[in-house]
Order: C-alpha cells, then structure tokens, then sequence
C-alpha cells in the first residue's frame, strides 16, 4: 500500500492546507505553525535530487520547524534518501475511504449530530480537550468551503466534534475527537454518518480520513462503516 488514488490524493492535501507552501525542486515544504506534521513537512511533488532535501530542510529551517518530511509508502526512493540522511519513522499512518451511500443507509437519531459552520464554542473546546489545538483548528478555519463541522450528543450534552471539507468528488474528514468519558458507545460512527450525509448534499461520491495505524480501535470503527484502507504513510523526522 502507499499512494491512494489521485482525487482522493488531491482532497487528501486541498482539505487540510499548511499556512504557506514553498517548493524546493521536486518537493513541497508546508509552513505549519504549530499545526502538527502534516501541515509542516516537506513532500515530494515530481521528480526529486538530493540538493532538494537539501534545500526543504533549509527551509524548515528558516520557519523554524524540525525537519520534518512525509512519504507515502510505496516512495521507496525517497524513503530510503531520508533513512540514508538519518531521518527516523514517525506515526505510520493509514488513509481509508468508503462509498458514500454505505454511511447514508440509515436514519440518524434525532438531536444526536449536527453539521453547522461555523463551530460552536463547545465544539472548539472538545478539539482542545484532545490533541486538536487552536493552531490545528486555524487550518480548518482556512480551508475553503464547502466545509463543515459535526457536532456529536450522547446523555444529552455535547460529547464529540470532527471537521469535514469536500475537494471534487470526495469529502475528507479531520479532527475527529469523542471526549474520554464518552467512548465506545458508538458516538463517532453517528458523526461519521452525520458526515457522510452532510456529503452528499455537496455532491461528493467518497468520504476518507486518516488515522494512525496504532489507533485499533478507531480503525475498527471505520471498517464496520464500510471503510476499506486505500493508502499508507509515515513522517520522517530528524532533530
């Protein structure tokens, strides 16, 4: 596995933009500020030479960020360029992605998700009870429409909050985040339909996420959605 197919490659990046991009030859470096590794990494764009990553690790220099890049799994090149440069595996990570309509065959239960924009201030406070920070949150704020919010109920109060944006055909969903307490109770697969819905409406045919191959339990959500893994990741990092 590695590279998914190009319009969900394409939604994969329009959906969640790093503040400013810079290219360095054949690779693209995202200014992330403080938004996490995928908005702050270099990724190739083409073909590629070593002065290239000489010159993206310049560049998170200048911004002052780690160097930090990002390759599917099967750019075995690259892979092996950075390994070679002692830059050390990060977060694994899988895309997964499913038909639409296998997540609106079902009613939603009343008053359980909503899909609004923008958030609620509740919504932004369950994001920052996880690990989705206002930096994390600014990238949502900056995607362009169409874009969405779900917001997710259970024992009458606001339990979870996810982010949705469409890209041609296919709808992405970030920031999936449930509070502890109210887990496992089959919350997240409501949004994740809530979602799918909201998708349809846009005239999107797919609906994909990523999530970290350590992370069993949310990868069992999504598949008994109908979601099926369509490509693989990892960050390359070095101090």
């Amino acid at each position: 596995m590695g590279r998914p197919d190009a319009e969900l490659a394409r939604a994969f990046e329009a959906t969640w933009p790093a503040a400013e991009t810079v290219r360095c030859g054949g690779l693209v470096v995202g200014r992330g500020l403080g938004a996490g590794g995928r908005v702050s990494s270099g990724v190739a764009d083409g073909p590629w030479t070593p002065g290239d990553l000489d010159a993206a690790c310049a560049q998170h220099a200048t911004w002052g960020q780690r160097p930090l890049f990002r390759a599917w799994d099967d750019d075995r090149g690259l892979i092996a360029a950075l390994t070679a440069r002692g830059f050390a595996t990060e977060i694994p990570t899988l895309v997964m992605s499913a038909p639409v309509a296998s997540l609106t065959d079902r009613t939603l239960p009343p008053v359980m998700t909503f899909a609004l924009w923008p958030p609620m201030a509740i919504q932004r406070q369950i994001w920052g009870a996880g690990n989705i920070n206002p930096a994390r949150q600014a990238v949502m704020d900056r995607v362009p429409h169409p874009k969405t919010a779900i917001l997710g109920r259970i024992q009458d109060r606001a339990a979870g909050s996810a982010f949705v944006a469409a890209h041609g055909p296919v709808a992405m969903v970030h920031g999936v985040e449930v509070l502890a307490p109210f887990r496992r109770q089959g919350l997240a697969g409501w949004m994740m339909r809530q979602a799918a819905f909201w998708a349809a409406e846009q005239g999107t045919t797919r609906i994909g996420l990523a999530v970290s191959r350590a992370n069993a339990v949310a990868q069992a959500t999504y598949a008994a959605l109908g979601f099926s893994v369509v490509g693989s990741y990892a960050y390359y990092g070095r101090d």
